[in-house]
């Protein structure tokens, strides 16, 4: 099969196209025909090194974890999925080796969800791995109608789906952006405030007795969340460990099917989209991983296999 993977660490330079066997589908798995696989910015931080006191690499390794696609066919004791079935997946291992940005890649049951219907195979590839950690945040923080919410990054791929779940779950949003991301913010149910000096008091102006959940999604942002955090306030972050010692959670996304398929009903009730800002080749993956790295794109960049 087709690849993009790399020997040893470092930027886009490593990155060659190659062709390597067809992964092995161990039992609770299924082999996925991929249609699409969405890029985020940790695929480029592993490549680099970033993780390497945390996860084993085993070379060579294709990057990527977000998936969409079909099941070509299914390992020992999978029940839940035939041949053919569309689905997608936030396909993070125990190690990095088989990723997404491939023909083909094997993915536990466990991660694997079906694909929404509403959504098409660019978006359904883009909504894992950032819906899941906006997901389980927020579920995490208990954040329920009686809520209101401050999304710091509300403009970026989790922000902005962090900004439709807290809607979903009937919390009033403000979020964090730039002046050209505020329409967009509006017209998914937000009330967008610039950020930078004097954000605190921006904030307070729009919720004076303060705010109950804080989701952090750039880090960095730590003294202004306890200044505006209401007296017995809920705040994590998936950036920033000094939260814990702030009394906030550090939390890192978790591969769940069960949680993609509540993603997926959002979606299909009209209630939660992706955004998709660009869309590559398999042999641009550097390009694409070049186009992150900028940390300006308006939604979510997707290979198209």
């Amino acid at each position: 099969m087709r690849a993009m993977a790399y020997d040893t660490y470092g930027g886009t330079e490593v990155l060659r196209e190659t062709r390597l066997p067809l992964p092995k589908v161990a039992p609770g798995e299924v082999l996925v025909k991929v249609r699409c696989a969405a890029v985020n910015p940790v695929d480029w931080k592993i490549m680099a090194g970033g993780l390497d006191s945390l996860m084993d690499v085993v070379h060579p390794a294709v990057p990527g974890w977000d998936v969409s696609g079909t099941v070509e066919r299914v390992g020992i004791d999978v029940p839940e999925f035939a041949a053919g079935d569309e689905v997608m997946a936030y396909a993070r291992k125990d190690y990095v080796h088989g990723g997404t940005f491939a023909e083909y890649v094997s993915v536990p049951v466990r991660a694997l969800a079906a694909k929404p219907a509403s959504l098409n195979w660019a978006q359904a590839a883009g909504l894992p791995l950032a819906g899941l950690t906006a997901y389980q945040l927020l579920t995490r923080l208990g954040t329920a109608a009686d809520d209101t919410v401050l999304v710091h990054g509300a403009a970026g791929g989790v922000g902005s789906l962090g900004v439709q779940l807290a809607r979903a779950l009937g919390a009033r949003v403000i979020g964090t952006a730039s002046p050209r991301n505020h329409d967009r913010l509006r017209g998914l149910g937000c009330e967008p405030v610039t950020y930078g000096d004097g954000l605190a008091e921006r904030v307070r102006a729009l919720a004076p007795d303060g705010v109950t959940v804080v989701a952090d999604f750039v880090g960095g942002v730590l003294e202004t969340t306890l200044a505006v955090l209401a007296e017995g306030g809920r705040h994590a972050s998936i950036t920033d460990h000094t939260v814990l010692g702030a009394g906030g959670q550090w939390m890192w996304v978790r591969p769940s099917g069960e949680d993609l398929a509540a993603l997926g009903r959002l979606s299909d009730e009209g209630r939660l989209t992706v955004d998709v800002a660009a869309t590559f080749p398999l042999s641009e993956l550097g390009a694409a991983f070049a186009l992150s790295q900028e940390g300006h794109a308006a939604g979510k960049i997707v290979i198209e296999i």
